[in-house]
């Protein structure tokens, strides 16, 4: 997948969770995906309009009501979904699964198979700020999805961060190749 279209599928908070219900085989209906993802009203359905808008997903025309219309996967939605399942499955509980609704979590774990520079991350991942990947990698370390180590082989010593643990499986679920 590619990298921006991994940020923008990630900046709704609901969204992986959403393809990963769809992929087991819930029901497309609101109702079914509200209840099982647990997500406030608002927050899910800027989530299911994101994935309209990304084409991910689409109405399933002929089936459900014009106020209560069902949503199946796109051909493009159904690989997503599959990696999105693979994500949810590498996370173990509730409150680490709070971890990956965050925006950038998944972007700089996608990056981060093979140690990777602050500099090369913020390169890859156009958008962010330094602030807002200075906090995510900490987020990440405190809970040993990166870690965190110190190049010293070179006149200036400077950090290295690489995944580990749940952190790498997630980066094995995205399948990035990244150089």
């Amino acid at each position: 997948m590619d990298i921006n279209l991994l940020v923008k599928l990630t900046s709704r908070a609901w969204s992986l969770n959403i393809l990963a219900l769809l992929h087991s085989g819930i029901a497309g209906r609101q109702a079914p995906l509200l209840s099982a993802t647990s997500a406030g009203r608002t927050a899910f359905a800027a989530s299911l309009d994101h994935l309209l808008q990304l084409g991910l997903i689409e109405r399933n025309p002929g089936h459900g009501h014009p106020l209560r219309p069902e949503f199946r996967l796109t051909s493009a939605g159904t690989q997503a979904a599959k990696m999105a399942s693979a994500i949810v499955n590498a996370v173990p509980n509730d409150s680490e699964f709070r971890l990956i609704r965050k925006t950038w979590t998944v972007p700089i774990l996608a990056l981060t198979g093979a140690p990777y520079r602050f500099s090369a991350i913020r390169a890859d991942l156009v958008t962010i700020t330094d602030r807002a990947l200075s906090s995510s990698l900490q987020q990440l370390e405190d809970r040993d999805w990166i870690q965190r180590d110190i190049k010293t082989t070179g006149r200036m010593p400077f950090p290295t961060y690489r995944a580990v643990r749940t952190g790498f499986a997630i980066n094995q679920a995205v399948g990035l190749t990244v150089f």
